[in-house]
């Protein structure tokens, strides 16, 4: 049986038992008669428990590394009033006998630290206790409430910042549950630290009262039991007693200054004697003004001249080392970034060069147009723009990278993309461009050019000719909005290539405060981030605004689990769309004229294609596609003849298909499917194509 109950024990850790036999035993104090010398052994082991938890909290870094600090504060708490009462126990017992009747520690404190007097002792009891009662125990109680208070309320920003994170990817799940308990935990420790301070509170009223129990029961006991006179009875508990308090009341002032150290601190890298010596040291300014002001008060008749110059010669003394050493540290930052700057012939990352997604370069003479920077007419066009387009298009292009090309001809500009050149024109810095009316234009002297967005006919004329120009039917235009207007219609064409992974993140972000359990349930549960993008880019290659993302997604989450493909999604997203398209194209118009794909030339393409969503070229014959091209550019060129949007209405199944040939054909050509066209609006087919072929 022994042997089991041995085996038992020894399977338990011990650091698991130590804190319960500890608490056990300091319960078991307060029943339990002690001698004296076990007396002085405790006493003295909760001074140095005091000072090792006071020096522990000055090297803490975070209240991480000490969240047992409330229950240890309960603990020791329980350990002193635990040894008050086993000393009153001995002191009321056996104080007759002398002063040593309790121990040695008890009789030293009375007799050292108070040379014996027993008023003295009193009086520096009361102090030392409003010490840590008034000031410190109260201070740190505060201080832990109003951190409490604000960690809590800081909670809710805290957890949506790991879930952010999380949803970014920039963390894993147990990273992101760590830093949640790690958010609980500071709650809980500002709010026990809280709780805590009540108990060291308690103490020193606790205190007070055993000092009058031991003092009033002592001259009691010596009078009435031990036939002690008054004075002699009072002499020698008062002493006891004084001595009690304070061999109780010092361990609890160590152990109050810790736990106000503890909620004060600010966490850093740093412990607290780090950070004074980093914060205090790093000015010699003030050692030098309050070594002269203490060399001022020294020499001053009646003043204590050898404290005040002795502190006064120190302080200056080491400001003079602190300036030295701040001095020889600028010295070697200086030179370890001139070794750093130096240019070095080993090629590393920073050599790569970052491509920007969307650059204007100007020739030398258009440099001037930028001069002002934010301010100038150029770059408020272009901010304006972003503006426009994220409200007209629905995301936010990457910022235009403005930079000076010396190569470029003077009067040059060029639009680039991810560093390749989409875009090219000339403009005069000096004169307004004045764009012909359609009909019977004008003649204007100038320079006569194609506008570089729309290739109209245009004249570069003299600012004094603007009057003119504008009388004679021309549309006067200033340079920077000639170049604004071709960076707008660069910036549109290419708005597929612009929406990138990032851009495509931040947005779905974006909508996540919004809807968030619509983006929950969708990204990437459903559909990847990878097949939103495509998606998008399939819009708005197209020139279908994405500002309705709200729609995308639902059409994502209702189908994207049957076929993730963005080809088989884009279909049903048009439709779900079809609002926005028409008016897109057709405005507010009711009367709707538009060309049509011959049905039997579709069924040639569905047997062409098959059981593609969307064919490409090459699987379509060559001498079809010819047909097909010839034929959009003559109805594209008639209809716009006309006055009419270049529409060519064909099925749904191959509409993407042959948008990608129309387009070809005649880049403003618009390929709708059937299904998308409005039922309550006056449609008339214009002109059917490919009738020829299919017949």
């Amino acid at each position: 049986m022994r042997a089991t109950v041995a085996a038992a024990l020894s399977r338990i850790p011990l650091a698991q038992t130590a804190a319960p036999l500890l608490v056990l035993v300091v319960l078991g104090l307060m029943l339990l008669p002690l001698p004296p010398i076990v007396l002085d052994i405790l006493f003295t082991f909760n001074i140095g428990a005091s000072m090792i938890i006071l020096l522990t909290a000055l090297q803490i870094k975070s209240f991480k590394d000490m969240v047992a600090f409330p229950t240890l504060l309960l603990v020791v708490t329980l350990l002193r009033l635990s040894l008050n009462v086993a000393s009153t126990r001995v002191v009321l017992m056996q104080g007759h006998t002398g002063p040593d009747a309790a121990g040695k520690v008890i009789e030293s404190f009375a007799q050292v630290l108070v040379g014996g007097n027993y008023v003295v002792g009193v009086i520096v009891f009361i102090v030392v206790t409003i010490i840590n009662f008034v000031v410190i125990t109260k201070g740190a109680g505060r201080v832990a409430e109003v951190s409490a208070r604000f960690t809590l309320d800081a909670m809710p920003g805290k957890q949506m910042a790991i879930d952010a994170d999380l949803n970014a990817g920039m963390i894993r799940e147990d990273e992101a549950r760590r830093r949640r308990a790690e958010v609980a935990q500071e709650a809980d420790f500002y709010g026990s630290m809280d709780g805590a301070s009540k108990f060291v509170r308690g103490d020193a009223v606790a205190g007070i009262i055993i000092l009058i129990i031991n003092l009033l029961g002592g001259v009691a006991v010596g009078m009435m039991q031990f036939d002690l006179s008054f004075m002699k009875a009072l002499e020698t508990y008062a002493t006891l007693a004084v001595g009690d308090g304070l061999v109780a009341q010092v361990p609890a002032l160590i152990v109050s200054t810790a736990a106000g150290i503890v909620v004060t601190r600010v966490a850093t890298e740093e412990d607290f004697g780090q950070q004074l010596a980093s914060q205090l040291g790093s000015s010699s300014y003030p050692l030098y003004l309050a070594a002269i002001i203490l060399a001022i008060l020294g020499v001053i008749p009646g003043m204590p001249h050898f404290a005040f110059l002795l502190f006064a010669v120190a302080f200056g003394a080491i400001g003079f080392i602190l300036q030295r050493k701040a001095k020889q540290q600028q010295v070697e930052a200086a030179k370890a970034q001139a070794i750093a700057e130096k240019p070095s012939d080993e090629v590393n990352w920073k050599d790569v060069p970052v491509v920007e997604p969307l650059s204007l370069e100007l020739g030398y003479r258009l440099i001037r147009l930028v001069d002002a920077g934010d301010q100038s007419d150029v770059i408020k066009r272009i901010r304006a723009i972003r503006k426009k387009f994220v409200a007209e298009v629905g995301f936010l292009i990457p910022s235009v990278h403005v930079r000076d090309n010396l190569q470029l001809p003077p009067e040059n500009y060029r639009i680039l993309i991810f560093g390749a050149e989409v875009g090219r024109g000339q403009i005069l810095p000096d004169r307004l461009l004045a764009i012909e009316p359609v009909t019977d234009p004008a003649p204007m002297d100038g320079i006569r050019v194609l506008d570089p967005t729309f290739k109209m006919p245009a004249v570069w004329i003299f600012p004094r000719d603007k009057d003119s120009a504008i009388a004679k039917g021309y549309t006067v235009v200033e340079p920077s909005v000639v170049m604004a207007t071709h960076l707008d219609q660069i910036v549109r064409m290419h708005a597929h290539e612009l929406l990138g992974r990032q851009e495509v993140q931040d947005l779905v972000d974006h909508f996540r405060e919004r809807f968030p359990k619509l983006v929950e349930d969708t990204v990437p549960k459903v559909v990847s981030l990878q097949v939103v993008q495509k998606l998008l880019q399939l819009l708005l290659e197209e020139g279908v605004p994405v500002r309705d993302f709200r729609s995308v997604l639902e059409v994502a989450a209702d189908l994207g689990g049957k076929d993730p493909q963005p080809q088989s999604l884009l279909a049903p997203l048009r439709y779900a769309l079809r609002r926005t398209i028409v008016q897109e194209v057709f405005g507010e118009s009711s009367s709707i004229r538009v060309a049509a794909v011959h049905p039997d030339f579709e069924r040639i393409i569905e047997q062409a294609v098959g059981t593609l969503a969307a064919a490409p070229e090459g699987s379509i014959e060559p001498g079809l596609v010819r047909f097909f091209e010839e034929e959009i550019a003559a109805v594209v060129d008639d209809m716009e003849g006309l006055g009419l949007p270049p529409v060519i209405v064909v099925s749904a199944r191959n509409r993407l298909t042959l948008s990608r040939i129309a387009r070809k054909a005649r880049p403003q050509a618009i390929v709708l499917g059937m299904n998308e066209m409005p039922t309550d609006a006056d449609l008339a087919f214009h002109r059917i194509v490919c009738s020829r072929q299919a017949a």
